[in-house]
């Protein structure tokens, strides 16, 4: 089970920290990322970090985003700064059974989503 909190309704350029509770598995020998979705359109992957500590992120939020995670509390973060009005979506908590699943979005677990909204 994943279970997302921490979004909400931010100016542009504000930041919000999402965070990600696992459970019903071994946390720590899984890859953990995160994917959004907008309304009328597909699942886009955001971010991911992987068993040994790598992380990766896509073109549109490096450099904005930092994903992290913690063993002991079977949790994985998404820090998100200078965030824009085309980072509003709903965002999903995954987590798959290889990275290359995660990145692919394949065969994927996700949580109920949070809303983040970027909007004056």
């Amino acid at each position: 089970q994943l279970v997302e909190s921490g979004g909400g309704l931010v100016q542009p350029g504000g930041s919000l920290r999402l965070s990600c509770v696992a459970s019903g598995f071994t946390f720590s020998s899984r890859p953990m990322g995160w994917a959004r979705q907008v309304l009328g359109k597909g699942l886009e992957w955001v971010s991911g970090i992987y068993t040994d500590g790598t992380t990766a992120y896509s073109n549109s939020v490096a450099g904005r985003f930092t994903i992290s995670r913690d063993n002991a509390k079977n949790t994985v973060y998404l820090q998100m700064n200078s965030l824009k009005p085309d980072d509003t979506a709903v965002y999903y908590c995954l987590t798959g059974q290889s990275v290359v699943d995660l990145h692919a979005l394949f065969n994927v677990d996700r949580g109920q989503g949070t809303q983040v909204t970027v909007s004056s």
